[in-house]
């Protein structure tokens, strides 16, 4: 098994090293389109699928601009769930950090100077040269901005990487090979199968989450644990009976979710 994260900046080529590193690994790849089927499978609403063309922002985007609280629980949970198979290569997302204490998960960081970027998004997308600049300079503020919002860490910190590849100067062929070599080793490929189970709670909370606030329900008043892969213990408060039995509702439809153990308390009422 091998499982890759790759964090890249736009313009380096990242696209076509990814590809090729996951038919070398023989392992699927998970970009925005394959995170988003998962998503999809994952319960969330197919409304939020039908604008959708290739000519419009990720689908992840434009989650988080509708709902951010939303987007990041089920962005987590969708990684962790691809993280549980322990093999795969997934592209951004905040997979780097997500994983960050995944034994099995390869870490790497592609990049390249800015001006080569510029040119390699000229010569592929056969814009001029101002625009290219624009884009690249839009896309960094805003993969970085994400970063900062989400988990209050600079992208380039080199405490999440493993392998930082420059392809101005390895070049693609190089960069895939030290990412297939490097994921195929024995440190790399050795997964517990604690870490595993870990990965397959993690991924069923952020679940739930998501799925409490599509429901318009406050999470924040919750203690939601997933002590067994399938048992989901949930405390707190609700404000009503009624509200209480929605949250129950809502979580025994949830797929992988075999038994609900509540303790949830009905807030006193404040009535005059």
């Amino acid at each position: 098994m091998a499982l890759v994260t790759i964090t890249r900046s736009i313009g380096c080529g990242e696209s076509d090293i990814a590809q090729r590193v996951a038919r070398s690994l023989k392992v699927k790849l998970y970009d925005d389109f394959e995170l988003k089927e998962s998503a999809l499978y994952m319960g969330i609403r197919s409304e939020d699928l039908k604008s959708l063309d290739e000519k419009a922002p990720g689908f992840f985007d434009r989650l988080l601009s509708r709902t951010p609280e939303l987007y990041l629980d089920l962005m987590e949970a969708v990684v962790y769930e691809v993280a549980q198979t322990g093999e795969g290569v997934i592209i951004g997302h905040g997979s780097q950090f997500l994983l960050r204490d995944f034994g099995c998960a390869l870490h790497v960081l592609i990049h390249a100077p800015r001006s080569i970027r510029i040119q390699n998004i000229v010569g592929e997308q056969g814009i001029a040269e101002d625009a290219a600049e624009k884009l690249v300079i839009k896309s960094d503020n805003q993969q970085r901005g994400f970063f900062r919002y989400a988990f209050n860490l600079s992208l380039f910190d080199p405490s999440l990487y493993d392998l930082v590849i420059n392809t101005q100067k390895m070049g693609d062929d190089s960069a895939v090979r030290m990412i297939t070599e490097a994921a195929g080793s024995d440190e790399v490929k050795s997964c517990s199968l604690s870490a595993v189970d870990t990965m397959k709670r993690r991924s069923l909370e952020k679940q739930i989450k998501a799925a409490l606030i599509e429901k318009d329900i406050n999470v924040s008043i919750l203690h939601i644990e997933v002590p067994e892969p399938d048992i989901v213990q949930v405390g707190g408060f609700a404000h009503s009976n009624e509200d209480r039995n929605r949250i129950l509702r809502t979580l025994n439809t949830l797929s992988g979710v075999k038994e609900v153990r509540s303790e949830i308390t009905i807030m006193p009422s404040t009535g005059d």
